[in-house]
C-alpha cells in the first residue's frame, strides 16, 4: 500500500509543477505505463511519452491550478478538487475539476482521471 504522505506530496507537486510549466516534473510522478484520462470519457494517454505530450500542450495554455480543499486519501487513491485558471481569447476563464490519482506500492501514479463537464467551465462562450 502506498504511503498516504507520499500520495499527498505527489498531489502538491503536481499542482506546483503545472504552475511552473514543468511537464518533466509531472511525468516523474507517473509510473512508466500509467494512464491519463482527461476528462473522463476521452481517449487515454498511456505511458510517459503520451503523458508528457499531453501535459506539455496543456501547460502551453498558461493555465494555473489552485487546490480547492484538502486532498482526500482512501487506500491507493487520492482525490482532490481544484480550479484551473487561465486567460484565453482575451478573457479570464475557470474550470472546476476533481482529479483522482491511483498509486502503485512504490508511490507512483498509475491512473489519473479528471472529472469535469460543461457546467464546470466558467467564462467560455
Amino acid at each position: 500500500m502506498p504511503d498516504p504522505k507520499v500520495m499527498e506530496a505527489a498531489v502538491h507537486e503536481y499542482v506546483a509543477a503545472f504552475g511552473a510549466s514543468a511537464p518533466e516534473r509531472v511525468v516523474a510522478l507517473f509510473a512508466e505505463n500509467a494512464t491519463v484520462e482527461d476528462p473522463v470519457g476521452s481517449p487515454l494517454h498511456v505511458g510517459h511519452d503520451a503523458i508528457r505530450a499531453f501535459y506539455t500542450a496543456s501547460m502551453q495554455t498558461g493555465a494555473k491550478l489552485k487546490l480547492d480543499g484538502p486532498v482526500r486519501i482512501c487506500g491507493p487513491y487520492a482525490a482532490f478538487a481544484f480550479n484551473v485558471h487561465l486567460h484565453w481569447d482575451g478573457t479570464d476563464k475557470r474550470v472546476d475539476v476533481i482529479d483522482t490519482f491511483r498509486f502503485d506500492d512504490a508511490g507512483k501514479v498509475i491512473e489519473m482521471r479528471a472529472y469535469f463537464g460543461p457546467a464546470n467551465m466558467h467564462g467560455f462562450a
